[in-house]
C-alpha cells in the first residue's frame, strides 16, 4: 500500500468575463452574464482591463492582468470575452494551461488591421504621427483618447505570439454576420478546421444587442459540463 497522499480533487473552474476595447466590467453583456448566472449559483468574474489606463491602453497590460487573475497552478478558468476581450481571451488560451474554455463574442482578431481599415488612412496617419486619437469612452460616458503605443504593443504581441492563437480548449465562439467593427470573415477563418470551435452565426452587429437573450442561453448551455447552469 502507497504511503503517498491522495491526489487532490481537480478543482470546479472558475467564470470570469473580460471586457471590450473603450468598455469596462460593467458592460451590458457584462452584467446581463452575471445577472443570468448569479440565481444558477455561478458568480461571473468581471475584471477591470482599462491597463495601464485607458488611454495608455496596451494588450499586453491587459493579458498580464488576465493571467495574475487566473490564480494559482491548480486553478481551471473559464473565459467569457467581448471584442478586446475576445481577443485576449483566446491569446490566454493558446498559453496557458488554466484555461479549459472559451466563450467568445464577436472577438477582435486582426485588432490592428480592423483598426486601421474602420478609421481610413487619414485618420489612421493623424494617430501615428500625433501619437493620440479621440475615442469615445463608454465607461467614463466622454470623449477621450488611447496613445499611438497600443497599435506598437499589439502588433509586437502578434509578430511574437503570431496572428492566429492556437486555442486547443473548447470554444463557443458567437459573431454577426452584420459586424462593421470585427469582421466575422476572420472569426470564420479562425474557426474553420478546428474541431473544438463551435461558431454560431447571428443577424446582428459588433454590439450584438439584439442577439443577448440567444447568447444567454447558448452560452449556458455550453457552460453546462463546467457547472455553469443549474
Amino acid at each position: 500500500m502507497s504511503d503517498l497522499p491522495p491526489a487532490p480533487a481537480p478543482l470546479a473552474p472558475r467564470f470570469m468575463y473580460l471586457h471590450g476595447f473603450a468598455s469596462g466590467p460593467n458592460s451590458t453583456k457584462g452584467l446581463a452574464l452575471s445577472r443570468h448566472f448569479e440565481p444558477l449559483g455561478v458568480h461571473i468574474e468581471r475584471l477591470n482591463l482599462r491597463v495601464p489606463s485607458f488611454e495608455e491602453l496596451k494588450l499586453s497590460a491587459i493579458t498580464d492582468t488576465v493571467r495574475a487573475a487566473l490564480g494559482g497552478k491548480q486553478d481551471r478558468v473559464v473565459l467569457l470575452g467581448s471584442s478586446l476581450g475576445g481577443l485576449t481571451a483566446a491569446r490566454v488560451a493558446a498559453e496557458d494551461a488554466r484555461v479549459c474554455g472559451l466563450v467568445l463574442m464577436a472577438p477582435a482578431f486582426h485588432i490592428v488591421t480592423q483598426l486601421r481599415k474602420r478609421m481610413g488612412e487619414a485618420l489612421w496617419e493623424h494617430w501615428r504621427t500625433t501619437g493620440w486619437i479621440p475615442t469615445e469612452d463608454f465607461v467614463e460616458k466622454r470623449t477621450s483618447k488611447v496613445h499611438w503605443g497600443f497599435v506598437e504593443d499589439a502588433l509586437a504581441l502578434d509578430e511574437r505570439l503570431g496572428n492566429w492563437p492556437d486555442v486547443r480548449v473548447p470554444t463557443l465562439l458567437i459573431h454577426g454576420r452584420a459586424d462593421d467593427t470585427c469582421d466575422i470573415a476572420n472569426s470564420r477563418r479562425w474557426a474553420e478546421g478546428r474541431r473544438n470551435v463551435k461558431l454560431v452565426e447571428v443577424d446582428d452587429g459588433h454590439e450584438l444587442t439584439a442577439s443577448l437573450p440567444f447568447i444567454l442561453e447558448q452560452t449556458e448551455a455550453f457552460l453546462r459540463p463546467w457547472g455553469g447552469s443549474a
